[in-house]
């Protein structure tokens, strides 16, 4: 696209940030969630949910930061991440896995949605388990203590073209009727702290009628995740071969509700906006991957005013850290719309509550769990937090700076972390600098 197509672009997006800000601010601070001091002076704060995660991609964080194109983008890193995403195996995956959980964890989420599509090895060809990939991210949530929602891709097509998948992409695919025996093999493994979904790639790689049936075969209120809308190219694409954008076509074409999870949707018209906040899916946002990858930004305020259920990702993993993603998704639409404290609710003037309200709300739909007993404690000789109050301590956590000043985690009723370090830190680390130092061996 020109640049004339380009200034459209800014112009419209310019335009639905103006409306959307033009608001009665909210007048007073209500915080909305389970917020509460214990004796010993700890704030309690329910755990995090982290809805988008594609766990190996931990391990490449900071190799893709070096200009390959002078146009890089998403789709020039994608190179990187597959060349990277064909070293993996099940014991590497573990490894990976349990460092990032434990990661997670420390840093205050509490449960992960794995968008989880490595299910073969680098030649296609499936194991001798053919759910041996899942297994191993399972065994890294088992062992981490984390809580998992794992969603097995379905990955068919290169393109909305219906391409074959392309020769580093075909450990990424399925038929519909292995993917549903993937899915009734995994569900057995369910548990207390597993819960068992599903997702489509997108919708540029899961043909309009596999997908039909899939949900027809899916368990009523099994999680349901799609990368959509994150490229503009995708909405281009989408027009050019469907005759409609992503999120359009999809909602014209399915019944989006709220067992729906729709990751990234960056690129939305004004109306696209409103009718996917009235439709009860959530949007999982991904704000340090989205600025890592250029993706742009999610018009955060409209969807916010219209209703909208959202939670936060991190995705590609190049931060660990929900304090992080939620005052990057408030510090984008300061920058796009040069104002302060865009992300307010009518319940409250305060911007963390706000924002720790929304991840709270969309939990249960977005990830099929319940998440009872999953809290953390904030640690009351940070310096951050001195002579904190019920009204200032979530802003004051989330705009305070990187120094995490969480120091207990609890999952399901136990402990995973305790003055700040994860149970099992040490031992994971080891191993997992050592299957990296063969990962990047050559």
């Amino acid at each position: 696209m020109g640049v004339s197509g380009q200034r459209r672009r800014v112009s419209l997006a310019q335009s639905i940030f103006r409306q959307s800000a033009t608001r009665m601010p909210a007048s007073s601070s209500n915080p909305g969630v389970p917020l509460s001091q214990t004796a010993a002076g700890r704030w309690r704060i329910p755990g995090i949910p982290n809805l988008h995660s594609h766990a190996f991609q931990r391990a490449m964080a900071g190799l893709a930061e070096r200009q390959t194109h002078p146009q890089d983008s998403f789709w020039t890193w994608r190179e990187t991440m597959y060349r990277f995403a064909a070293r993996m195996d099940p014991e590497s995956t573990h490894a990976v896995a349990s460092q990032l959980y434990a990661e997670m964890l420390e840093a205050g989420y509490t449960s992960v949605c794995e968008f989880h599509y490595l299910h073969h090895a680098a030649d296609g060809r499936p194991y001798a388990d053919p759910a041996a990939m899942s297994r191993a991210l399972i065994a890294a949530a088992r062992d981490t203590g984390i809580r998992m929602t794992l969603l097995p891709v379905l990955y068919m097509t290169g393109g909305f073209d219906g391409r074959a998948l392309s020769t580093r992409q075909q450990r990424f695919g399925h038929d519909v009727e292995g993917f549903l025996g993937l899915l009734q093999d995994l569900r057995s493994d369910e548990g207390a702290l597993l819960r068992i979904g599903c997702a489509f790639h997108s919708l540029r790689a899961v043909p309009e009628s596999a997908m039909r049936e899939v949900l027809a075969a899916l368990p009523a209120g099994a999680p349901l995740h799609i990368h959509i809308a994150e490229q503009i190219g995708e909405v281009q694409d989408c027009l050019s071969l469907r005759g409609a954008r992503p999120v359009e076509w999809l909602q014209g074409n399915f019944e989006v509700d709220a067992r729906w999870t729709l990751v990234h949707a960056t690129h939305l018209t004004a109306a696209e906006t409103t009718r996917l906040a009235t439709s009860g899916a959530t949007v999982a946002i991904c704000p340090s991957t989205e600025a890592n990858l250029g993706d742009g930004l999610f018009p955060l305020r409209a969807y916010l005013d219209a209703g909208g259920a959202w939670g936060i990702g991190s995705d590609s993993h190049i931060s660990v850290s929900p304090v992080e993603e939620l005052r990057w998704l408030e510090y984008g639409q300061r920058l796009a719309t040069r104002q302060r404290n865009i992300a307010v609710g009518p319940g409250s003037s305060s911007v963390g509550e706000t924002l720790l309200q929304g991840v709270l709300a969309s939990a249960r739909t977005a990830t099929g769990q319940e998440g009872s007993g999953d809290y953390l404690m904030l640690d009351p000789q940070a310096p951050i937090l001195a002579a904190a109050r019920q009204h200032d301590v979530v802003d004051r956590w989330i705009f305070s700076g990187n120094r995490s000043v969480v120091e207990e985690v609890h999952v399901g009723g136990r402990q995973v972390v305790a003055d700040g370090r994860h149970r099992d830190r040490d031992a994971i680390g080891t191993r997992y600098r050592e299957v990296l130092a063969r990962l990047l061996s050559d």
